[in-house]
């Protein structure tokens, strides 16, 4: 896959977070971003950068071309649901809905909804963990579910410092790790899920673009496969930056 992109000045941040742990990003380039995309879930896979959307009468699920930002294909989903977090399954994609307790199997060529299953709770953020899905609700836990079924099959506690960690919101599993969004913050958290630790974090505030309110936080990632690069966002941001975590 060939991906041009715009190079601009590194950034970094203070220390922070535990030691040897990123601490810190630069920037490598940049892709457009549509502004009236409430940016919910954000993934790379086979070359295709597949974004879902949130509000109600505005959620959606689309496919972008990854070296342009350009949108190549788009589901709405019916109202009232409000969509949430995504992530790829073979050749399907799961969307989560925020407070109206479905998951929606999407087929992954189509992007049409195959079927809904139900859960507990609140939606947030879902990526794959190897043969696990990893999903967050808003609390300080991230669940277990089976990628076929949906079922949940375990959960851990998110802990920094001892201290719990909430409003985990986006997510992105890399080599057994979990990247975290969290909610109304500029941070991104790194998670063990084996035990719940936190072994990251990392101040994007940096990236915010200019004029964007408050309102419009950060939030999207997606691992660029085959390198230490990440794909970052926010909601209703003008711009997708391409980064990699420093210490």
């Amino acid at each position: 896959m060939t991906v041009v992109f715009v190079l601009s000045a590194a950034c970094t941040t203070p220390p922070s977070g535990p030691t040897g742990g990123p601490t810190g990003f630069e920037v490598l380039g940049t892709l457009p971003h549509d502004t009236g995309a409430f940016t919910q879930g954000l993934e790379l896979v086979d070359g295709s950068l597949y974004e879902g959307t949130g509000l109600r009468g505005q959620s959606s699920l689309r496919r972008l071309d990854p070296s342009s930002g350009e949108l190549e294909q788009r589901v709405d989903l019916p109202e009232p649901l409000f969509g949430e977090g995504i992530t790829v399954v073979g050749d399907r994609i799961w969307q989560l809905t925020w407070r109206d307790g479905v998951a929606i199997e999407r087929d992954r060529d189509t992007l049409e909804e195959v079927r809904r299953v139900t859960y507990e709770g609140e939606g947030w953020g879902l990526c794959r963990d190897g043969g696990r899905l990893v999903m967050s609700d808003g609390s300080d836990e991230l669940a277990f579910r089976d990628p076929s079924s949906f079922a949940e099959t375990g959960a851990v506690a998110v802990r920094r410092d001892g201290q719990p960690v909430t409003r985990l919101n986006e997510l992105e599993c890399v080599d057994g790790q979990v990247w975290a969004n969290v909610w109304q913050t500029d941070e991104v958290v790194r998670i063990d899920p084996a035990n719940g630790q936190v072994t990251a974090t990392v101040d994007l505030g940096g990236l915010r673009p200019a004029g964007v309110p408050e309102t419009d936080v950060l939030n999207g990632i997606a691992a660029v496969p085959g390198t230490d690069e990440f794909l970052v966002t926010g909601k209703n941001w003008p711009t997708i930056f391409r980064i990699r975590f420093t210490r």
